[in-house]
């Protein structure tokens, strides 16, 4: 149901191009189960009211009672938003734990799950936790390690070190530009890695952001689900830039994309971020951030790109300033901007954004 609106949108603006030369296509109507719009409410709220009339309607199950929503209404748009985890603090925590673990398998990058838990990622790929240790009595606030994921994870032990040691070559090997590309760990998640290479070199996408200032999977609960924003950034003089990722063809991309904004749009508003300990300085103090809204950056490889990207986007609010990215499918070696597609119709090839 959530997906109902991009293919609305398509089916409204064929017709509209179809019927052009002998009748005028004005508007779209869209009905959707009761109790199961809010997605779709959200998203229609930030429709482009100058180019088309629509509406929605939630219908009961027999099909017998219509009622039409209000657009003008976000309704609960975002609940509230994950306080940012102290990763120095957590480190330090874990720092035996991650000194292991960072000697086998150097690259890697640390990410906190909690207070009480950090993952190890190579190239976006999990392969191993620290974590407190669970105890019967609750009493035990000893730290383990952890590697391999689902049915294969395995604690760190003597007995199992030689595992452990053996996959960690193995991912070194293989989880690379260079590696098998036929193999599962190089093929696995490529989104993540996607996105942990865009994180590295956030200024190549756009030369306004600071690289400082980048939040990679920052959860924002909304009225009907917990979503995950790729990567929350700023450019340097403070303005929230909203980084949308796929690293496969993915036809709801503008309107996932409009999600997470619109999510990130309702928290600044409500100075949520520094109150959620997110854009602090090392010295403790909040970086001011610009009152606009957020920038919203739409990426993906070049030949990856929906064809269908371009007639969702001209039907979203001319309020949101999104830029499309296509890089290079060579993005595992490097991150190249391949254009750029601008909300008001401009576009360049390869070049900055000033």
């Amino acid at each position: 149901v959530d997906g109902a609106l991009t293919f609305a949108l398509l089916w409204f603006h064929y017709c509209r191009e179809r019927n052009a030369a002998r009748s005028v296509v004005e508007g779209l109507r869209l009905f959707i189960p009761r109790g199961r719009s809010a997605v779709v409410q959200a998203r229609m709220h930030y429709l482009n009211r100058a180019a088309f009339r629509f509406a929605l309607f939630e219908f009961d199950e027999r099909g017998e009672i219509f009622e039409e929503l209000d657009l003008s209404d976000q309704g609960n748009i975002a609940t509230r938003l994950v306080h940012c985890p102290d990763l120095s603090r957590v480190q330090e925590r874990f720092r035996s734990a991650a000194e292991r673990i960072c000697a086998a398998v150097p690259e890697c990058e640390s990410v906190v799950l909690g207070s009480t838990e950090l993952a190890f990622r190579l190239h976006g790929l999990e392969f191993a936790r620290a974590r407190v240790a669970n105890s019967s009595d609750g009493f035990d606030r000893s730290q383990e390690i952890v590697f391999g994921s689902g049915a294969h994870e395995t604690l760190l032990s003597e007995h199992s070190e030689p595992l452990f040691d053996d996959l960690m070559r193995r991912l070194r090997e293989l989880r690379r530009a260079e590696g098998d590309k036929k193999h599962p760990l190089w093929r696995m998640q490529p989104e993540r890695w996607l996105e942990s290479e865009v994180k590295l070199g956030v200024s190549l996408l756009d030369a306004r952001l600071d690289p400082g200032f980048v939040y990679a999977q920052v959860p924002a609960f909304a009225a009907s689900d917990r979503g995950m924003i790729d990567l929350l950034a700023s450019t340097r003089d403070g303005r929230l830039a909203v980084i949308e990722l796929k690293a496969d063809e993915d036809i709801h991309l503008p309107l996932q994309g409009l999600d997470y904004w619109s999510r990130v749009k309702w928290h600044h508003e409500r100075e949520d971020f520094h109150r959620f300990g997110y854009f602090i300085e090392t010295n403790g103090t909040a970086r001011p951030l610009a009152p606009q809204p957020p920038l919203l950056l739409l990426v993906a490889p070049a030949l990856h790109i929906h064809p269908a990207t371009d007639t969702i986007l001209r039907y979203i609010t001319a309020e949101l300033d999104w830029t499309l990215i296509a890089v290079d499918e060579r993005w595992r070696e490097e991150v190249k901007v391949v254009f750029r597609k601008r909300a008001h119709g401009s576009g360049d090839r390869a070049t900055g954004i000033g």
